[in-house]
């Protein structure tokens, strides 16, 4: 029976027929795989989160964390899970094989990843954090900390977060407030509240790695002041051994229309609840140089913004399948016309208004999906393009679409799970059916990692115009070079390529002219449109 979660003839397509990721063997980093290896691990993950994540999406979703007083409860299948996710390795399997990786390309790795959150995006969500610190500590982290942390968080001994937030300032980071007190032995001692810190808290691994931004006594206004420590929920020795609780707590949790199983926690640093070494304040280790904290995050929050993407792909995917599952098999009416009420029930995918909306899913669904896939494809050519020239493209080409690939799926696959819903009618918004969740789990991921206007902001603000508005002009450049295959093509084919190309114009012109009256979130200078084009990098065309 074909899976309800994702089609896996969709993702060979995507992978194997568009992106040609088995052509990346060819180079130095994915010499020992194959297009074997690659299959492989897509059926494992297949049959792990089939078999492992699924079966307790709902219980989950109707037994939210509790918390009483002292300890966090989740129903035992979260744990069982997550240990058989860490059995298979596929937390690192786009990681360096130095460090314990499988080494796959990353859009193999994300692909796989995909099946968890369309299985259970509440359970996935804990080594979907995990793995962003353990990628910003490998980035900027040092090597002692890389062995003490990010090892552990490999193994699934150790879980992570990341705290940006607090009550009063929300997205607004310039307003944070939480500081950070140096100490004799090289330390800092931190003092705050963090809000809306997701897998804040639990009990699913032996310890928790918050990755924490605040200020040092001293540091400039702003977000140029914010520096990145690392706050372990319980002190690590030099050996690895675990030490005492540090002084970090949970205050409460956060109670959530959607992604239930996932504790969404309100955090204290350093209100003395625990005394590490005799004395209240929360132990914490600087990442990097002070005052880099922001840039730093980012390294992180770019890769969920992605990964928020490609979980809103997964539920809108799921939900489009089941939906169409069941207007296959749900009889009910006649045909447009028929006047015999004797003449046999048809099923409900006969009906046009049926069938426009699964179809209206299925483009918004396998349209999400390719564009997530596209940019993991993006991330290989930055990291292993034979030609500097190609690895920076893929590079700039990646900045442009982050923003637009969290936010597009966020926005079009909840339409597509409305659809669903819409598509069972009354059995839709009963919790019989899994569609229901699946909606009220999506409605989180146009808010998860900045809503729409922040990614508007950043698309514009600064996407648009960095590097004299190169990003843009690639962009469109390789959109173009689509447009012009569609045309050769002729047929519908040519007439949507028209459609596209007059609505890329558009923005080019709509740009240009903010950007030339001098609008302050653009700024002032010269049209992007006048810049002469980059090549596209070395790969497929955006769009087929």
């Amino acid at each position: 029976m074909p899976s309800t979660l994702l089609s896996r003839r969709d993702l060979d397509f995507l992978l194997h027929e568009w992106l040609r990721v088995a052509e990346l063997v060819e180079r130095p980093r994915y010499a020992e795989h194959s297009r074997e290896t690659f299959d492989d691990a897509l059926d494992l993950a297949e049959r792990v989160a089939t078999e492992q994540f699924a079966p307790h999406n709902r219980a989950a979703d109707l037994a939210e964390p509790t918390f009483d007083g002292q300890r966090v409860r989740l129903i035992p299948q979260v744990r069982a899970a997550l240990d058989s996710f860490a059995e298979t390795g596929l937390l690192t399997a786009g990681l360096d094989a130095t460090v314990g990786g499988l080494q796959l390309p990353h859009a193999v790795a994300a692909a796989c990843f995909t099946w968890f959150q369309a299985a259970n995006v509440a359970t996935s969500a804990y080594p979907f954090l995990t793995l962003g610190n353990a990628n910003l500590l490998l980035a900027h982290g040092s090597p002692e900390q890389v062995d003490t942390y990010v090892r552990p968080m490999l193994d699934g001994r150790f879980f992570g977060t990341m705290c940006l937030s607090e009550p009063h300032a929300g997205s607004s980071l310039a307003d944070i407030t939480t500081r950070a007190e140096p100490q004799a032995d090289g330390t800092y001692r931190l003092f705050g509240t963090k809000m809306w810190i997701s897998g804040g808290d639990h009990e699913l691994a032996e310890n928790i790695v918050h990755l924490v931004l605040a200020r040092i006594p001293g540091a400039p206004p702003g977000v140029k002041g914010i520096s990145l420590f690392i706050v372990p929920k319980v002190l690590v020795g030099p050996d690895g051994s675990l030490g005492d609780r540090n002084d970090v707590v949970l205050a409460g949790l956060n109670h959530k229309m959607g992604f239930r199983g996932t504790t969404n926690t309100l955090l204290s640093f350093g209100d003395g609840a625990h005394t590490p070494a005799g004395r209240p304040g929360a132990v914490g280790h600087l990442v990097g140089a002070p005052h880099q904290g922001l840039a730093q995050m980012f390294h992180m929050m770019n890769e969920a913004r992605i990964g928020v993407g490609a979980g809103a792909t997964a539920l809108g995917y799921t939900g489009y399948l089941k939906s169409l599952a069941y207007a296959k098999e749900r009889p009910q009416g006649r045909p447009v016309g028929a006047k015999d009420p004797a003449t046999a029930q048809v099923p409900i995918i006969d009906h046009p208004d049926v069938r426009r909306m699964l179809l209206a899913q299925k483009s918004y669904v396998e349209g999400a999906l390719a564009l997530v896939l596209y940019c993991a494809r993006l991330l290989d050519e930055q990291k292993t393009a034979p030609a500097e020239a190609d690895r920076e493209r893929a590079h700039l080409l990646l900045d442009v679409l982050t923003p637009i690939t969290k936010s597009w799926p966020s926005q079009w696959c909840l339409t597509a799970n409305d659809l669903a819903i819409q598509v069972l009618g009354g059995a839709g918004y009963t919790r019989d059916h899994d569609v229901e969740q699946h909606y009220r789990d999506n409605r989180l991921n146009p808010i998860h990692e900045g809503t729409h206007g922040i990614q508007a902001l950043d698309l514009l603000g600064r996407k648009m115009t960095m590097q004299g508005g190169a990003g843009l002009v690639l962009l469109t450049t390789t959109i173009g070079d689509t447009v012009e295959r569609a045309r050769k093509t002729g047929g519908e084919a040519a007439e949507l390529a028209g459609r596209l190309a007059a609505a890329v114009d558009r923005v080019i012109t709509v740009t240009s002219r903010l950007w030339a009256d001098g609008d302050p979130v653009l700024g002032g200078g010269h049209a992007p449109g006048t810049r002469e084009a980059p090549a596209a990098p070395g790969m497929p065309l955006l769009v087929v």
